[in-house]
């Protein structure tokens, strides 16, 4: 039976795929520091302050959007006093690097829990029958329907990297890994092989630049009073798109060859020597801290909450009611 383009969208939404990058409506970064925030990392050539309400925060940060700015502070101090771990009164980049990670990895877990229990599993594993059954549900034409057998090859290929000991079953430990490559070494090569497969559209194997600036922005999606904005070029594109193409010609293609091939892409997509968090935490305590000294007083944060969390004030009811170690 062919599959309808609601059915489809369906299994896309259902599908562990869901996880990718969005449409590429905006400036789309493929670097793996996306993973601290959906949010752009930068607007306007500024330090975006809703990117850092969730690094800070995680998920939760979008929850308590209508608390005082007394509120805010109250609960951020009780989270400030969380983070102090040594309790010398001050938060150190390590100790706010601590907590960024510890924000992420949280939401790693309690998002394999939620998906974990949607399973049918045979004695605590997970097995790629009971997977595609549960995501797609019903057969499907490969032949009509292209793009979807595509989807699930590529489901079954992710399931069986993160099937660690090759028993063709899933610990709950190997579908955290399914469900986030990103946060996992071994998983690294799917997550380079992904980004190659979704931006080189000729399939030749490798990502020209069109391919590359088509990926990250689509002139049709621009808004109509975007048109002459002076922060665009004379053929209406914004200056950020010529800046990613000089990205692409000096640094992305380190051979020069016009192309990026799979290692290119990896680091380009995985920076070595770069830790998201790390940077992150050196911008906050760069951007608090008043008097300095390298380090952050509970007040230089209450001070700066907005920039911690604004007036996306985040669910601390959690953080304020757990006891758990990060």
């Amino acid at each position: 039976m062919k599959l309808s383009s609601a059915s489809l969208a369906l299994a896309l939404l259902t599908s562990s795929c869901c996880s990718a990058l969005p449409p590429n409506k905006e400036h789309k970064d493929r670097v793996m520091d996306q993973k601290l925030s959906d949010k752009e990392h930068e607007l306007n050539g500024e330090h975006n302050n809703d990117y850092d309400h969730d690094a800070f925060m995680g998920e939760e940060a979008s929850e308590f959007e209508d608390l005082t700015q007394e509120e805010s502070q109250k609960r951020l101090g009780i989270i400030v006093d969380k983070i102090d771990k040594d309790h010398d009164g001050f938060v150190s980049e390590e100790e706010l690097q601590q907590w960024i990670q510890y924000v992420q990895k949280k939401y790693v877990i309690e998002d394999t829990e939620r998906m974990w229990k949607d399973h049918d599993l045979e004695e605590g594993t997970l097995t790629w029958k009971s997977y595609r059954q549960r995501t797609y549900g019903y057969e499907y034409n490969p032949d009509e329907e292209q793009d979807f057998h595509d989807m699930v090859k590529r489901d079954e290929r992710k399931f069986q990297k993160a099937d660690a000991d090759g028993d063709e079953k899933l610990t709950k430990e190997e579908f955290a890994a399914f469900l986030h490559p990103e946060e996992h070494e071994h998983m690294k090569d799917i997550v380079v092989s992904e980004t190659m497969e979704d931006i080189d559209k000729d399939k030749d194997g490798k990502i020209s630049l069109e391919e590359y600036i088509a990926d990250i922005y689509d002139e049709d999606d621009e808004d109509d009073d975007d048109e002459g904005d002076d922060d665009a070029n004379e053929d209406g594109t914004p200056d950020w798109v010529e800046s990613e193409r000089m990205q692409f010609i000096n640094f992305r293609d380190r051979d020069h060859d016009g192309h990026l091939d799979l290692e290119e892409v990896r680091q380009w997509i995985i920076p070595e020597n770069y830790d998201i968090s790390d940077s992150e935490a050196k911008h906050l305590v760069s951007v608090s801290d008043t008097d300095g000294d390298g380090k952050l007083t509970k007040q230089e944060i209450l001070d700066k909450y907005d920039i911690f969390v604004g007036s996306q004030a985040t669910d601390f009811g959690d953080a304020l009611t757990r006891h758990d170690e990060f």
